[in-house]
């Protein structure tokens, strides 16, 4: 009899990324469902029972994982937190906890509670491990740096999830890239060398989706997909002709790198196939920045020029951005903003540098002693560095904060919109089709969004959108619906930081109050700062109120810190408080 095995994907917290104030408007509760976890629930033995979580889309429940003789997970950095949470749950019932997926693979020394790690690709150490288990002596740890050959990777389990819970579908094709960017980890998980499905097993994929009812987007989620051009165009045609046989069920989108293009005959390809968007790697418009991080494929063309390009062949650009390079200039923020605004990339994800465990970045600056603390894996709003910069940190931060609320100020996001529709062309194998979701979309945009702080701006956008481009009011909807997600974790964002460092500042201010404090005032000074303590705390709590529940946590945690370090000061002066004369 074979094992009953939970598959558990941890919750992911609200960001940039995630789009979860945008998918209320269409009825999702995720963007795209764990396809790590598919797979190797594929990989599993025909007699194991398998069943699957996906805690973003509902709540794991103890008598699932009661119910189970073995859970497994997959994890990203990001999702550490709420990994710690899946694992304590599965420690109360007594139940083995095997842990696998990116965040594991690179800091397993730093995760408590997991019985077994099945590290690097699944495809190799997955059946060493299920080959132990069968014969009753699985060990701790299952590494091997071996890079597979996913032509024989097996189709996901699809039937496993509810994909009208998902915003898009999700597939693979390749793994790996060939270029070497010094902060970037899937060079170091998956190689330098780009491996590739073959053909007839993207298809059988797509078959396998289609079958289960999966239509509308789907996200390709190499992390390069041109970086194998000569296959990739071997792939592309297959792709077109399945989806034409079919009326075009799926809209794709990828990532890949600048260099696309330059590549008319791929870009051309990209579209007949159904792609109607790319996420680039520009991180910065600073050529000198791009060519210390090892980027040079950014420095083969004008990078405002590429972005153009590909929109006119008819694909949306979205794109990363990086800050706190070494060498950033003084006015990088400024450009960084510019580019953006003139490039019309609405989804402009700009994040801190963050030096990601076993990355070129992360040896470097440990050599150099500059590291500080573990990344959270969000590098897009956790206003935190975990290396000391070379321009001042304050400045850096400052800036940062600066070009998010400058960007994501309603008017300035919609102005990049319109840009775009002015200047993406449509095709029908690419547009935007108006389905139920759609209608739900548009209906709920127009109540909500009438209604905002930012309605003025709202409509000036619909109404110029229709006029540039009245057959792509999907789209334009589309748009007002993701900003509507970017405004809100902005505005979250940048309040929780606000209440953290008013805190932090107060904090410091307290320690140099009272580190002169006489002896005969020390009594005094305690009840003057347990009371200071109490307004400050009363009156934080009241303002972070005013935060969404999904960020408050990250506020308390804050006032909670401040009551400590204050709570710890007066401890301090008690201490030295002189002993009471007898009467």
């Amino acid at each position: 009899m074979g094992f009953k095995v939970l598959l558990v994907y941890p919750e992911m917290p609200p960001t940039y990324w995630s789009m979860k104030y945008a998918l209320r408007f269409i009825g999702k509760k995720a963007s795209f469902p764990p396809l790590g976890l598919l797979t190797v629930a594929a990989m599993l033995p025909e007699d194991f029972e398998v069943t699957l979580v996906d805690m973003n889309v509902e709540p794991l429940r103890e008598s699932a994982v009661e119910a189970a003789d073995l859970v497994l997970t997959s994890s990203m950095i990001v999702q550490k937190d709420s990994l710690a949470r899946v694992i304590a749950l599965c420690k109360k019932h007594g139940k083995r906890v095997v842990a696998g997926g990116p965040y594991p693979t690179t800091s397993y020394e730093r995760i408590e509670g997991v019985d077994h790690f099945v590290l690097n690709e699944a495809e190799v150490t997955l059946p060493r491990f299920i080959a132990d288990l069968a014969r009753g002596r699985a060990e701790h740890i299952y590494q091997d740096p071996g890079k597979p050959d996913i032509a024989f990777t097996p189709t996901p389990r699809f039937d496993l999830v509810n994909g009208k819970k998902y915003s898009s579908m999700a597939l693979q094709y390749s793994r790996g890239c060939p270029h070497s960017c010094e902060f970037c980890d899937i060079i170091e998980l998956f190689g330098r060398r780009p491996r590739v499905k073959t053909v007839s097993q993207f298809l059988r994929e797509l078959d396998a989706l289609y079958e289960v009812g999966g239509r509308g987007s789907l996200f390709v989620v190499d992390d390069n997909f041109i970086g194998n051009r000569k296959e990739v165009k071997r792939l592309l045609p297959q792709v077109a002709g399945w989806q034409q046989q079919r009326d075009y069920p799926f809209a794709l989108f990828t990532e890949s790198t600048v260099s696309l293009a330059e590549d008319d005959e791929l870009m051309d390809q990209m579209v007949s196939a159904g792609f109607n968007m790319v996420f680039l790697g520009i991180e910065t418009p600073d050529r000198c920045t791009l060519e210390s991080m090892g980027k040079k494929q950014n420095l083969k063309s004008d990078m405002l020029s590429s972005v153009r390009r590909i929109q006119a062949r008819g694909m949306e650009v979205s794109a990363g951005f990086i800050l706190g390079f070494d060498t950033d200039p003084e006015d990088i923020f400024d450009r960084q903003i510019g580019f953006i605004q003139d490039a019309g990339i609405p989804t402009a994800m700009v994040g801190l540098l963050t030096a990601a465990p076993n990355t070129q970045l992360y040896r470097r600056l440990a050599a150099e002693g500059r590291l500080t603390n573990d990344s959270s894996g969000n590098n897009t709003h956790d206003l935190r560095l975990n290396f000391v910069p070379k321009m001042d940190a304050g400045k850096l931060l400052a800036g940062y904060k600066r070009v998010l609320s400058e960007l994501y100020r309603p008017e300035m996001y919609f102005e990049r919109c319109l840009k775009l529709l002015r200047s993406l062309k449509t095709h029908k194998t690419s547009s935007r089709k108006v389905r139920l979701t759609e209608l739900r979309a548009f209906a709920l945009s127009l109540v909500r969004q009438t209604f905002s702080r930012y309605s003025l701006a709202y409509w000036k956008f619909l109404v110029r959108g229709f006029f540039a481009r009245p057959f792509m009011v999907a789209e334009a909807v589309t748009m007002a619906v993701k900003g509507h997600h970017f405004f809100k974790m902005t505005r979250n964002v940048l309040e929780v930081d606000h209440i953290k460092v008013t805190l932090e500042g107060l904090a410091r201010s307290l320690e140099r109050s009272v580190a002169n404090v006489a002896a005969g005032e020390i009594g005094e000074r305690i009840t003057e700062l347990a009371a200071y303590r109490d307004r400050v705390v009363a009156r934080m709590h009241a303002r972070c109120r005013r935060v969404n529940r999904d960020f408050r946590i990250y506020a308390e945690e804050a006032i909670a810190q401040f009551r400590v370090t204050v709570d710890d000061l007066i401890t301090r002066l008690a201490a030295d408080m002189p002993p009471a004369v007898p009467a």
